[in-house]
């Protein structure tokens, strides 16, 4: 019976512990794992910035609906009822005629259409559809600068993750040295000198961990928040492979870059569709000097019996123009031209930096690439050098100092090779990004 209760009590403690270890185990099974293709889908998406962009630009499309509104007719149309306390009247001599119904009613239907105005309409209209693309551009450019923004960070964790890596490998190096020191001086073949040497070092090299911890946790917050996500979720980063080679030798020559990216990057073609709506701007701004002919027709009913004919059709053709504005118009087509000669410098002088920016980032990237190698034959010869000063103090040979300086000159090779891996990641993905290419179509 005892054993039947003890039984008892063990499945009614097993939902309890199921459920303590779902909620030490909460941060592992909820860490998001994450790719940088995958990231820069979320973050293009959930961007606050790249919905106020959409906004703007349905605003903008709304309004080229107004301007398209004034290419087509005008209709409008009224019906009333009128009720008089007294009959009108007039009085021919001796007798008094009724003129109306004491009581009616009446309605009208009015057309009125421009049939040319100089193109005025039409030029402001398609001006709108300019303004238009112009803020589609616009959404293009946040969308892919907040790709850039995440993707730079993106690699800023990977690196925070490998300097984490680098900074355990050094304690754990020391450790071992330390463990290897605390043998001889056991055996009496070293000094206490040496001993406490490596345990400082070995100090200097955790407090570097809890710093690279700190860094990696900082990179992280940072992360999320270019996802909206919570600051302090988990997430876990995927490595990213070096570019196909194809990708990169397709635009290594500084020339074709450049003319890249006077054809793709939002910022050029925004200053291009803006120029054009200011054309449209001005010629409709110079139609206003000239008539306008316009058509109107028209029916009208009163119910009137005393009347011939209650209902009547009509039709105008008619020619408006207005003859003095005190010289508002002219003033606007100056304006106009004024504001098209300063996009014109600033389209310029735009050129100017985007192709500053890509020689910049090319540069970089070549540089980062050379790194690369030059960094990874400084591991190897690391690696090297501390194995041989670690046989070296085994043999009593070599000094502890020698091994100490090893571990560090390795730490600090491999902590080199990893930052210039991720500078170049970083220096690509900006030379596409200076290029105008669309990110998630690269990546």
């Amino acid at each position: 019976m005892n054993n039947r209760k003890g039984g008892r009590i063990s499945l009614s403690v097993l939902p309890l512990m199921c459920i303590v270890g779902l909620f030490f185990s909460g941060d592992r099974v909820s860490a998001e794992v994450l790719t940088l293709s995958e990231g820069l889908r979320i973050v293009t998406q959930n961007s606050r910035l790249i919905r106020i962009s959409a906004s703007d630009e349905k605003i903008s499309e709304a309004d080229a609906d107004i301007e398209k509104s004034k290419l087509l007719p005008v209709v409008n149309s009224a019906a009333s009822g009128t009720m008089l306390a007294r009959q009108p009247g007039a009085i021919f001599g001796d007798v008094s005629v009724p003129l109306s119904q004491k009581d009616f009613y009446s309605y009208s239907l009015n057309i009125r259409h421009t049939l040319y105005d100089f193109r005025e309409n039409a030029s402001r209209y398609e001006s709108a559809n300019m303004k238009v693309e112009a803020k589609r551009f616009e959404t293009r450019r946040v969308r892919n600068l907040a790709a850039i923004e995440f993707a730079l960070i993106y690699f800023d964790v990977l690196e925070s993750e490998k300097t984490m890596y680098v900074a355990e490998k050094e304690v754990e190096r020391l450790q071992s040295h330390l463990r290897d020191a605390t043998t001889l001086y056991d055996q009496g073949v070293i000094t206490k000198n040496d001993l406490l040497q490596a345990e400082v070092r070995l100090s200097d090299a955790r407090q570097r961990l809890l710093s690279a911890k700190t860094g990696r946790e900082l990179n992280a917050s940072r992360l999320n928040s270019s996802l909206s996500w919570p600051l302090k979720s988990s997430v876990e980063v995927v490595d990213v492979k070096e570019l196909p080679a194809r990708l990169l030798d397709t635009h290594t020559e500084l020339e074709k870059a450049w003319e890249e990216a006077e054809k793709q990057r939002s910022e050029i073609l925004i200053a291009d569709a803006t120029l054009k709506s200011l054309d449209l701007d001005e010629e409709a701004k110079k139609a206003e000097f000239y008539p306008k002919i316009f058509l109107q027709g028209s029916y009208d009913y009163t119910q009137n019996r005393y009347q011939t004919a209650q209902g009547n059709w009509g039709a105008t053709l008619g020619l408006g123009i207005n003859l003095f504005s005190g010289g508002k118009t002219k003033a606007e087509v100056a304006r106009i031209r004024f504001q098209k000669e300063r996009l014109v410098e600033q389209r310029n002088r735009l050129v100017d930096e985007i192709k500053l920016e890509v020689e910049k980032y090319i540069l970089d990237s070549r540089t980062a690439r050379d790194k690369v190698r030059v960094t990874k034959d400084a591991v190897r010869q690391a690696e090297e050098n501390l194995r041989i000063n670690k046989e070296r103090y085994a043999e009593g040979v070599g000094t502890a100092t020698e091994v100490l300086d090893a571990v560090t000159l390795l730490s600090l090779a491999e902590t080199n090779y990893y930052r210039s891996v991720y500078d170049l990641g970083k220096s690509e993905i900006s030379v596409f990004y200076a290029m105008g290419k669309d990110l998630l179509e690269v990546y």
